[in-house]
């Protein structure tokens, strides 16, 4: 596994033979590494990939798995996934080669996880857990990793949240008062508790999805706010494209709001 040094610019190259997935033998070039021992370690690195063994670090495993969830996923969840992934598994498991993974090494994650001051609910415990899980059943049906850790480790967190508490209409009639004042507020939260439309789709509207004349308003869309990123796509399940029964006056109100240019995802005073 030679490296090269360009004399020209003092930096070093890495140059070697690899065999693709289709058994046809290609060369690889990379230049620009300070040192002799990035490029090597870039050659290495290139070399795991391509051969794929369940000796492989959970980095690499990482990439591979990404690449090929971009094909297959909604933009919305791979940016979900690939969060959860860098923020909770990475920093944990990514140094170490994934056949070395033991249950024993999962069950510290996770104590590690539920002993965090940021105090994660049940529900994102588990949503963290199946990720993990995800990506090392990824590795045993497709790169030979002959048992999964996670199933012995076992699992954290609820699948369900706790019964959700909702306001009654009288309930609900006291709090509008409260926020009559504030007309961006007001409409956002008739228009959430009479259609019953999720707060994604409504930070999501635009005025072409209100139709006055027979006083409907279509859901087609929804927003998340995702690594940083305002993230708008269709919703998750084809029954979510709907559309409500609206109030005449509720969509007048909405439509005079959106005319003036108001962000919705930006303004802290509406359901956001």
């Amino acid at each position: 596994m030679p490296a090269y040094k360009d004399e020209k610019t003092g930096k070093w190259f890495a140059k070697f033979y690899y065999t693709n997935w289709q058994g046809i033998k290609k060369q690889k070039w990379k230049r620009g590494f300070a040192t002799k021992k990035e490029a090597l370690e870039f050659e290495r690195d290139f070399l795991e990939k391509q051969s794929a063994n369940p000796d492989m670090t959970f980095q690499n495993l990482y990439e591979i798995y990404m690449e090929d969830m971009a094909a297959r996923l909604k933009q919305s969840t791979l940016l979900t996934k690939k969060a959860v992934l860098q923020t909770h598994i990475l920093p944990f498991f990514g140094s170490k080669p994934i056949n070395e993974i033991k249950a024993s090494d999962v069950r510290r994650w996770q104590a590690k996880l539920m002993s965090s001051p940021n105090n994660y609910s049940q529900t994102y415990l588990k949503k963290i857990n199946t990720e993990l899980n995800s990506i090392i059943n990824y590795a045993k049906r497709f790169y030979d990793l002959n048992t999964n850790p996670c199933g012995k480790a076992g699992t954290i967190g609820k699948a369900k949240a706790e019964e959700m508490d909702y306001w009654t209409y009288d309930e609900y009639i006291a709090f509008r008062e409260g926020v009559k004042d504030k007309p961006l507020s007001y409409i956002c939260f008739e228009v959430l508790y009479w259609t019953g439309m999720r707060e994604g789709e409504l930070l999501a509207l635009s005025p072409a999805d209100i139709d006055l004349d027979n006083k409907l308003i279509f859901i087609n869309r929804t927003y998340q706010r995702i690594g940083g990123k305002d993230v708008f796509t269709s919703p998750k399940a084809r029954k979510s494209k709907r559309k409500f029964r609206f109030r005449i006056f509720s969509a007048r109100s909405y439509l005079t709001i959106s005319s003036q240019d108001i962000c919705l995802t930006q303004m802290k005073g509406c359901s956001r």
